[in-house]
């Protein structure tokens, strides 16, 4: 420390950056870190409150699980069956009484602003359910009192809490994958920018190190002065992330992300967590400040004369080769028409692959670039750009600090897409519309006409159901779709035979339905004023094939709106609306539904709203990933530029004195940035594409091949050498200093 503090501006410039690299490293570990205490925080709150059957005389209770827009409402009916004690959940006194209810603070908001879901939560409100009884600040959740004789499939009320939560924010098989992913985009980037960090001024802080070990320090204790250093900042650094972290979380948890909302002391870290920031960045420094210091202790003389430096290693870029061959096998197999989905190899293999593969993109990018600026020095005819290949030729090493962090971000971001496209193909179904059905008794007119413009909402059909005599004997049903032929064809694969202005059948080859109607079999269906009318099959059919479930099934009666009957009965009858099927739309339609008909129940057709909420929390997950690494790169690059600017100035003024001009020198600083990104980027786009493609093939899902992420890539990968060029450009001083020149 003494040392650093007589090595003037310079040295307390970069003992200042460092500490703050340390610090960004350590806020971001800290929050990747957090992420599963958060969920695990969430899900055990949730575990907690879980109603328990058993033998309780004193108490049942029945559960309800609905869509409130794109989110689940949950509601726990109780009622007492005779005096005595009754189990309590966490976050409430005691069990609300018939006619009582007790509300989570959101859904207490919610019933304050759309008063017409009081429907749904009969009684007069008490209380609030305090967070110990609730998975997150934005949970719907409620507790609501009423009588045995109101709860037809009522359960005995054993108790309250469970080993796990039957609705978990995310399953653990998911989560095993986003761990995996954020651990690729963040972590493996942050290791590297915490290693550039360590080895900021790497030049200038060799050639004093090799004069203490020339004026007698031992190798030993040579080690350790450079190592000390780099464990201070580090160290110091650490202190100031984790705090800078504490004060974000504090923000973050009162705004959310979208999904997933947190208590500030969910995101609090834990004790080993603090530990692995404030231990591991500096065990990390030292490590690094170990390694990068051997050649000054070792050699002082070669380092004091700048003597000519090793060629960078080639054996990490063999770490590609077994990686590249299982992913690329995998995606040959798939071309070949082979499905090598399933089994428990691939679960293996792939991540294994996509890690080698991305250790070799690290250690090969040195070497890679050092031949190719060799070879481009040989044929190159302009003088800026061989003098920036000699040198990106002679020091390959700063090149790769520079490069490394935005390259991985991209190989992250490929994989990251595909982890996106998978979980989108088990979430919802691959149909390219969806419906929502919505019971007519639960719509009012003026509603009805309301919910026709739901933004997203593309069309809307009604359907009823025939009536038949509640005694308990089974007879045949049909159902009766209002709809047009242009209605029909935009909502199924295909239709033909279709005629407006006349009643068809609907019939579809590949499904099975039992009794068949008939051409003129006859179907009673009940009018608002409680009397029957007779509608006949006719004769006609149309063939098509629906998106399976679908309002358009076999055996229905397609009416055209001009020819449907009258005052058919709304007890009897559906409101089906019809949007696009990518999850944003859907969320939106729900959520406009939801604001619109707050106590209508929505049956988004082949869609559980536990899995949209899931990919919900999952796709704010990644996108925090993806900040965090963004943040990484753009970090590491900022400062390991900014280092080589600061370390080159010796060179800069040698070269201005023999003429250099202030363009000439520019260029040589662009194009030494911009190669080893070139290469970097180039590869990362190239062997993320083949992970994501190998993890989409082995995943099983019908989309195999990403192109529709290919153009998001290059555009990613062309804005990093865009914005990296023109951060290049001011860090060129054409200032001559003699003090550089005395030095050397």
């Amino acid at each position: 420390m003494r040392l650093l503090s007589g090595s003037g501006r310079r040295g307390c410039a970069r003992f200042l950056l460092m500490a703050i690299g340390s610090g960004i490293g350590a806020a971001c570990l800290a929050a990747v870190l957090t992420i599963p205490s958060i969920i695990t925080a969430h899900d055990a709150r949730v575990a907690g409150r879980e109603p328990r059957p058993g033998p309780n005389n004193n108490a049942v209770y029945q559960e309800f699980r609905d869509p409130y827009g794109s989110v689940p409402l949950r509601r726990i009916f109780v009622a007492r069956t005779n005096p005595g004690p009754t189990p309590v959940p966490p976050g409430i006194d005691r069990l609300p009484r018939a006619g009582e209810a007790i509300l989570s603070p959101k859904l207490s908001q919610a019933l304050a602003t759309h008063p017409g879901i009081a429907g749904l939560l009969p009684g007069r409100v008490i209380g609030t359910i305090s967070p110990e009884g609730l998975g997150g600040s934005e949970d719907l959740y409620a507790y609501i009192g009423t009588t045995p004789a109101e709860l037809p499939e009522a359960i005995p009320l054993g108790g309250f809490g469970a080993k796990r939560a039957w609705h978990e924010l995310i399953d653990e098989s998911t989560l095993d994958i986003l761990r995996f992913t954020l651990g690729c985009i963040v972590l493996l980037p942050l290791i590297i920018f915490l290693s550039v960090c360590a080895r900021l001024s790497g030049e200038s802080r060799a050639r004093r190190l090799a004069a203490l070990r020339l004026v007698g320090l031992s190798v030993k204790d040579t080690l350790r002065v450079n190592a000390g250093e780099g464990v201070v900042a580090a160290f110091v650094g650490a202190v100031l992330g984790v705090v800078g972290y504490l004060g974000v979380n504090e923000v973050m948890a009162r705004v959310g992300l979208p999904g997933l909302h947190w208590y500030p002391a969910d995101g609090r870290p834990e004790v080993s967590t603090i530990a692995v920031c404030l231990l591991g960045c500096p065990a990390l420094a030292w490590v690094v400040g170990q390694f990068s210091a051997r050649r000054a202790a070792l050699s002082p003389i070669s380092v004091r004369r700048t003597g000519e430096s090793k060629p960078p290693r080639k054996y990490g870029t063999l770490l590609l080769i077994p990686g590249l061959g299982v992913i690329g096998g995998y995606c040959v197999l798939s071309v070949m028409g082979r499905d090598p989905s399933g089994g428990s190899a691939s679960s293996v293999l792939v991540p294994g692959a996509v890690l080698l593969t991305g250790a070799g993109l690290v250690f090969g990018l040195a070497p890679i670039t050092a031949w190719l600026a060799r070879r481009l020095a040989g044929v190159a005819k302009s003088l800026p750009v061989a003098l920036a290949m000699r040198r990106t030729e002679v020091d390959p090493g700063s090149s790769l600090r520079v490069a490394t962090g935005l390259v991985l971000l991209v190989f992250g971001a490929s994989l990251t897409q595909g982890v996106l496209v998978e979980l989108d193909q088990v979430s919802r179904r691959t149909a390219p519309v969806q419906e929502y059905n919505i019971n007519l008794s639960e719509l009012s007119p003026k509603q009805r006409q309301q919910l026709t413009q739901v933004p997203g909402v593309r069309m809307q059909m009604l359907s009823y159901s025939s009536w038949a005599p509640m005694d308990g004997e089974w007879r045949p049903r049909l159902d009766l779709v209002v709809a047009t032929c242009a209605q029909l064809d935009a909502t199924t694969r295909w239709a033909n035979g279709c005629v407006d202005g006349k009643p068809m059948q609907l019939h579809d080859a590949n499904a099975a339905y039992p009794e068949d109607p008939q051409p003129g079999d006859r179907f009673p269906f009940e009018t608002r004023d409680g009397r029957k009318i007779t509608l006949i099959v006719p004769r006609e059919r149309v063939n098509m094939s629906p998106h399976q479930p679908s309002v358009f099934r076999t055996a229905a009666l397609l009416v055209p709106p001009s020819l449907a009957p009258p005052n058919l009965a709304d007890a009897a009858g559906t409101l089906t609306l019809v949007s696009d099927a990518d999850p944003a739309t859907i969320r939106s339609v729900l959520d406009g539904v939801g604001a619109i008909a707050p106590t209508a129940s929505v049956d988004p057709v082949g869609i559980v709203i536990d899995s949209l909420a899931q990919l919900t929390v999952i796709r704010s997950l990644l996108a925090v990933g993806m900040v965090l690494g963004l943040v990484i790169g753009v970090a590491a690059f900022v400062v390991s530029v900014a280092d080589r600017a600061m370390e080159r100035r010796g060179q800069v003024t040698a070269l201005a004195l023999l003429g250099a001009r202030a363009g000439t020198l520019r260029v040589v600083q662009v194009v030494q940035v911009v190669l080893p990104l070139v290469v970097g980027l180039g590869a990362a786009i190239v062997t993320g594409w083949l992970a994501e493609s190998s993890y989409l093939i082995t995943g099983g899902g019908a989309v195999h091949w990403d192109w529709e992420g290919l153009p998001l890539l290059f555009a990613c990968a062309l804005g990093v050498l865009v914005a990296a060029a023109l951060a290049s450009v001011p860090m060129v001083r054409r200032h001559i200093d003699p003090e550089h020149i005395r030095r050397d």
